[in-house]
């Protein structure tokens, strides 16, 4: 960021400038000493592309929480490290070779990536080296106040003998086993794919479908559905006549099946062969045969049926599924397609069966939630709608009909797997897994595709042992916010195997079957434990690594390799961890269940920190889009704190932020005002401050004591909020309200330059550049050194606060003399013209004393406070009184009363209330000058007013 020169001179690069004098000084290098510890770590990056400003904002809120903790006196440790492990890579590499044009466009317009450059990126390791220098050149940029020396790569040597131990650890407690299993597949790049590795389809689920087969001479039609149990409802089959479909062979049978549903199958069936193709026009209006009942079925043509989902062949329930009931109704009133098919006959003699019975429904209740949603046809978006509900409702408080063979008044979630497993075992289903939603992208750009992987390796997440343990873990958590602590618990509830490698890729080779690659999210658990030695692990050779050697570091009390494990027990347990929302219901949970089976439980991470999103001008943010913003680019055109000031304003970490240009270049405004801020001072006080010698301030004015009490809370207020990690009302508090505080002050100061005012401006500066440090640093330490400061900003003391600073009474003081100003102008507003003289009634003594009476007694009763008033002799009207104290009980309710001296607050802010008004103001205690006997309606905190 090129800022002016304070001093008037040439343009200085004052990010460089504190850059290099901050790494010179190895400020944020921690080491273990005699103080506390705060140990956070935030997801380490996938560099296979530029950061944008989604990433400044993930790395930027632990950055903040690191420089307060330290201005707090904390030994703090922020480390960062490469996570390289992983396909996508190799997969980008493999289109670069191959000059995909999609690639090369997002790599060159996206990423910015020059072409010399880009000629390199099909080693995918270049890549890898390429960006990850890219991050840490924009995270050195953006004043991280990282520890650099620990940083490592997850290919590292080093690194992959850890996790060699990590995963052996698992496997001796049997939390590693070995079989089948459906994942998310990249037929791209050879790999099963996690969360961490799409551009789209994040967090969408695999679900199980049971795969009916409808006999057709020698072949089978094959229906994929999640109700096998409605097949006894089934009037016919839908396919869709524009469609491509196929023969397939598999297991010994000949299925019909969509051409697009073989790629997703062919992964599941590793046997299954295209023998021919198939036209389903042929096909429509010929008969099938139903698995369960024999009934013979028509197939029927259906624009609807998605090719791409399941097999691309649908069994219809109109009694039951208001898709199926309203496309029959369509297909009646089709006169043009009924005739080309020749099924006017065939359509018209198809009536709904019922198979499930539930209360409040009649027997079609399909029929029903279509009338109950008012869907008109097919298209009708309320369908969805209609659709959900039923299938909700019978799943839950349906019964299979009593003329239903065997499964007669069973429940329906209960007949469901019984009859599907009975068929599957009869042969008569088989069973295929599906995406509940497309497309899922890898971030090679390759689509997706559920995979059963044979001979594969799982962690075993069912199990209930390790959930119990996973739970506990989670228990002695902080969870911020703590809302999403429900979403952890769901997870490691839901949590079922998880295949931990993969065939090719970077990475760790699996220790006992080295054809195999520890998988990207697998290898990234517990690495944070790695963190508090990496940079002694540097010099050392890997070979000699052995699982002896972590033992003893992480889980031993031997007498070999103290020096490191003293390092490590220092640092642990990890005392925040910060990522993404969408991570939590993996990776964040994946780091709960490996902390909880490996360390002991003094080891086991004490709290998480989750983000919300990234929109850019209200959209959301994707770099295969191309609509993002490099963060580089933003810190060239705004500069890093500016960036750094409106990440952290613009939403809590947790919520979804709105990267909007208009409001970033407004946030510039507000550092540039707080630069100029130092400048006034120094004006005020006829010369630079020298911050190191500020004393604290005493002052005897109202308004100086008010400043000062604003000052407090506002330290305080920043601090209560960066503790939990609110960095938007942190903000709020420490900049935009102590500014409105600021100003006012100065409003009400203006002309004085006195000894109280310039004490008081430089403990207010001397606070706030402590007090902006952790978000705009650069700012900081420019103004630090520039009035006066000792040493550097970020390792000053924080603002120190005191809880009861703050006087009630002269806050008031200071409210009351707002709002006579208010009233004053109000009255002027209303009359339209400006006074010579404003006369300000001050409230007489007996009005204070009723009220302090009506506080003693506690309840707003009138008996009850005339009567004190009266025994009290305080004042000889009692007329007067009743209408006060009926006053009283009418506008201030419970309030708090506080007594202060008005007419001395007033006389002290009378040169304020003139400069506000435009006229000579003149204060009355008692109403010596009432020419409209205005006097009568003062009341404490709300003097009368005359304008003459």
């Amino acid at each position: 960021m090129k800022l002016k020169g304070h001093d008037g001179g040439d343009s200085v690069d004052i990010e460089r400038k504190w850059r290099d004098r901050w790494r010179d000084a190895g400020i944020f290098q921690a080491d273990p000493d005699d103080r506390e510890k705060i140990f956070l770590t935030v997801a380490y990056p996938y560099p296979s592309g530029a950061m944008h400003i989604g990433h400044g904002r993930t790395y930027t809120v632990p950055d903040v929480y690191a420089r307060f903790k330290r201005m707090q006196g904390y030994n703090v440790l922020f480390p960062m490290a490469w996570h390289v492990t992983g396909a996508p890579v190799i997969g980008i590499a493999r289109r670069i070779q191959r000059k995909d044009p999609w690639t090369l466009k997002i790599y060159r317009e996206v990423h910015r990536v020059p072409e010399d450059e880009l000629e390199r990126f099909s080693d995918p390791e270049y890549i890898v080296e390429y960006f990850s220098r890219e991050y840490r050149s924009v995270m050195e940029d953006m004043g991280y106040s990282i520890d650099w020396r620990r940083e490592f790569k997850t290919t590292d040597p080093t690194y992959s003998r850890f996790i060699q131990w990590q995963i052996r650890k698992l496997r001796d407690l049997g939390l590693v086993r070995k079989g089948a299993h459906p994942v998310k597949y990249c037929p791209e790049c050879e790999n099963p794919v996690g969360d961490h590795d799409l551009l789209e389809g994040e967090g969408v689920a695999i679900n199980q479908l049971t795969l009916l087969k409808f006999k057709l001479g020698d072949s089978y039609l094959v229906a994929a559905t999640f109700r096998p149990e409605t097949i006894y409802g089934a009037t016919n089959l839908w396919l869709n006549p524009d469609e491509d479909y196929v023969r397939v062979e598999t297991g010994g049978e000949e299925w019909i099946i969509s051409r697009a549903a073989v790629d997703n199958l062919s992964h599941q069936k590793l046997d299954l062969k295209v023998s021919g193709d198939v036209n389903p026009g042929d096909l429509i209006g010929m008969c099938v045969e139903n698995p369960v009942t024999g009934q013979e079925h028509p197939i029927l043509p259906a624009s609807f049926v998605d090719p791409e989902y399941a097999t691309g062949v649908v069994f219809s329930v109109p009694a039951h599924a208001p898709a199926d009931f309203i496309a029959l109704e369509d297909l009646r009133t089709d006169h043009e397609l009924l005739e080309r098919y020749g099924l006017e006959d065939v359509v018209a003699d198809i009536e709904p069966v019922n198979v499930i019975a539930v209360d409040g429904y009649g027997e079609f209740p399909a029929a029903e939630v279509i009338e109950k949603f008012g869907v008109r046809n097919q298209e009708d978006p309320r369908l969805e709608d209609a659709t959900g509900e039923l299938y909700k409702i019978e799943h839950a408080r349906g019964v299979m009909s009593s003329h239903i063979p065997v499964y007669g008044g069973m429940k329906v979630s209960e007949a469901r797997e019984v009859i599907a497993d009975e068929l599957k075992d009869q042969g008569l289903a088989d069973e295929m897994y599906e995406f509940a939603e497309r497309p899922v992208i890898c971030r090679c750009g390759g689509r997706c595709v559920v995979r059963v992987m044979e001979d594969q390796w799982f962690m075993k997440y069912s199990d209930d042992a390790w959930k119990d343990l996973a739970h506990r873990c989670l228990d002695g958590m902080k969870i911020i916010p703590e809302e999403v602590r429900a979403n952890f618990e769901y997870y490691i509830d839901w949590l079922n195997d998880w295949a931990c490698s993969r065939r090719i890729g970077l990475g760790t080779r699996l220790p006992w079957d080295e054809r195999w690659i520890i998988e990207p999210l697998t290898d990234s658990t517990i690495y944070m434990a790695y963190y508090t030695i990496a940079h002694r692990l540097r010099e050392m050779d890997a070979g000699e690594m052995d699982d002896e050697f972590f033992d003893a570091i992480f889980l031993d009390d031997s007498g070999t390799f103290e020096d490191l494990r003293e390092e490590f027990r220092y640092w642990y347990p990890l005392d925040w961890r910060l990522s993404a929302k969408d991570l939590i219901g993996n990776h964040l949970t994946f780091h709960i269940f490996h902390h909880s089976a490996i360390f002991p439980e003094s080891g086991w991470p004490r709290g998480a920190v989750v983000f919300g999103m990234g929109l850019l001008e209200g959209n959301k943010m994707s770099s295969s889009k191309g609509n993002v913003i490099l963060l580089r680019d933003a810190i060239e055109k705004h500069g890093a704190d500016v960036v750094r000031l409106f990440l952290m304003s613009s939403a809590e970490p947790w919520q979804d932020f709105d990267w909007r240009e208009s409001e970033v270049i407004g946030t510039r405004r507000r550092i540039e005002w707080f630069r100029e801020f130092g400048e006034r001072v120094s004006g005020i006080l006829d010369g630079r401050p020298v911050l190191s010698e500020v004393t604290p301030a005493e002052p005897e004015s109202f308004i100086g004591r008010w400043m000062m009490g604003q000052l407090n809370q506002r330290i305080r207020e920043a601090t209560r909020a960066l503790e939990s990690f609110q960095t938007r009302k942190a903000v709020q508090e420490a900049l935009y309200l102590l500014k409105k505080d600021v100003d006012h002050y100065l409003k009400r100061v203006e002309g004085r330059v006195d000894d109280e005012v310039k004490s008081v401006l430089a403990n207010v500066l001397h606070a706030w550049i402590r007090l902006m440090a952790p978000f705009i640093p650069y700012t900081a330490e420019e103004m630090w050194e520039r009035y006066g400061g000792e040493g550097f900003v970020a390792e000053a003391p924080w603002p120190d606060f005191s809880d009861d600073a703050e006087s009630r009474d002269v806050q008031v003081a200071e409210e009351m003399v707002q709002n006579t100003v208010r009233d004053i102008q109000e009255i002027m507003k209303i009359l339209g013209s400006t006074p010579e003289r404003v006369h300000i009634y001050t409230s007489p003594k007996w009005k204070w004393d009723v009220l302090r009476v009506a506080a003693e007694v506690g309840k707003l009763d009138m008996g009850s406070i005339m009567g004190r008033v009266s025994a009290e002799g305080v004042h000889d009207n009692m007329k007067e009184v009743a209408e006060f104290v009926r006053r009283i009980i009418r506008d201030l309710g419970k309030s708090e009363v506080t007594v202060i001296d008005e007419y001395s607050v007033l006389m002290d802010a009378s040169d304020y209330i003139e400069s506000e008004v435009g006229a000579r103001v003149v204060i009355h205690s008692k109403p010596d000058y009432d020419p409209e006997n205005k006097a009568v309606n003062a009341v404490p905190l709300k003097p009368a007013i005359y304008l003459e």
